[in-house]
């Protein structure tokens, strides 16, 4: 490693981290638009070289300004950094300005990360609370529970298929159809245990899918954002693992200072190839978070209906304030209006969804604004 030298009135320095699962490189930016641009050197990604680290760095320095790029080794860095007393930010890969190189290594990377840090050109993304990413966790292993169970529905349906066997009944995987399925015939006796194994594997995912969103179901009470999972529920298309989700993908509302700034966070805005007088407007961007933008894609379907409040979503509303309810029947009423209307000018229906899904996070933004969150809750999201 180097050794740290201090410009005259220089006492501020922004370090750009390149993470790594063993190591982690150094770089160093001196605040000033003249200040020296140097390597540190690499260290293990362990808390105590990270701590001593930083133990020298304030030999030197008066503040120090941290960041590095969100990836898999996630945010215990920022944490232990923070923890310390430092500024540390966790920055958007995807929002780093890129520029034309043809060498690129640990040391190049944390170098211009130590730059652009200084320059005020990275983008920093949330960081949830232990608790926070504890939830969003349980969610993602429940959607990906799910995701298995289609996989492998889709596998034997696939294999029936093949071999000319087609369902007749309306609804696949009810009694009927299992019924069905095992009261086929073949000729290979290894067509029997291949269809044996895969509902097997389905049975499987079904029971471990079942068992996640008990879990969820009893966590998300104890949580400092249960007060908005329990609002959301209040619009039409949004269930308790759709509100979930969302709050959990999406996490502190309260950072967006306008809706649009919401649909572009879930990618639902449509994107643009404009130049000089001649604007052009495609599909949505899907960037962000494309868990959460499906549960809206998935709920804007319900609109296609005329508004109305079923028994199922009454029960819900018991508990949820009259500002909140008000503000979903308005949403209810207007999404329903307007897809009838884009579907009687002719829209692609999937465009029309996609348009309705983008007011859906408008109202729930404006929902969001009205919740009040317990004391603990607001501190985590400040």
């Amino acid at each position: 490693m180097t050794n740290i030298t201090t410009a005259v009135g220089n006492r501020t320095a922004f370090l750009g981290l390149d993470t790594h699962k063993e190591t982690i490189a150094v770089a160093i930016a001196e605040d000033g638009r003249t200040g020296e641009i140097r390597y540190f050197g690499q260290i293990r990604n362990e808390p105590a070289p990270v701590i001593k680290l930083v133990k020298k760095l304030t030999e030197k320095y008066d503040k120090l300004f941290f960041c590095y790029e969100a990836g898999p080794c996630g945010y215990g860095l920022q944490r232990l950094i923070a923890g310390l007393g430092h500024d540390c930010v966790v920055i958007s890969p995807s929002h780093t300005p890129k520029k034309g190189v043809h060498v690129k290594n640990d040391r190049r990377d944390a170098l211009e990360l130590a730059r652009l840090h200084r320059a005020g050109d990275l983008t920093p993304i949330w960081v949830p609370d232990t608790a926070h990413e504890a939830i969003r966790d349980l969610i993602r292993a429940r959607i990906t529970a799910m995701q298995m169970m289609k996989r492998y529905r889709q596998h034997l349906q696939g294999f029936l298929l093949r071999h000319g066997r087609i369902f007749q009944g309306k609804t696949s995987w009810t009694k009927a159809h299992l019924k069905w399925i095992r009261g086929l015939e073949f000729e290979h006796p290894a067509h029997y245990i291949l269809i044996e194994e895969n509902l097997a594997a389905i049975r499987d995912s079904e029971a471990r899918l079942e068992r996640l969103e008990k879990q969820i179901v009893d966590i998300v009470p104890s949580w400092a954002l249960a007060p908005l999972v329990e609002a959301f529920q209040a619009m039409r298309g949004i269930s308790h693992i759709a509100a979930v989700i969302l709050v959990s993908e999406v996490g502190d509302f309260q950072r967006f200072s306008h809706p649009r700034q919401l649909a572009s966070y879930v990618g639902l805005s449509p994107s643009e190839h404009s130049s000089g007088e001649k604007t052009i407007r495609g599909g949505i961007t899907k960037a962000g978070t494309e868990r959460g933008r499906r549960v809206l894609i998935e709920g804007a379907w319900t609109y296609r209906l005329p508004a109305r409040v079923s028994n199922y979503m009454a029960q819900r509303h018991h508990t949820i304030s009259q500002e909140v309810l008000d503000i979903a029947w308005k949403a209810q009423v207007r999404l329903c209006k307007r897809y009838r209307s884009m579907t009687a000018r002719g829209k692609n229906k999937n465009v029309a969804i996609a348009a309705i899904a983008r007011e859906m996070v408008c109202f729930l933004w404006a929902i969001a604004r009205t919740v009040k969150l317990p004391s603990s809750a607001v501190a985590l999201t400040s």
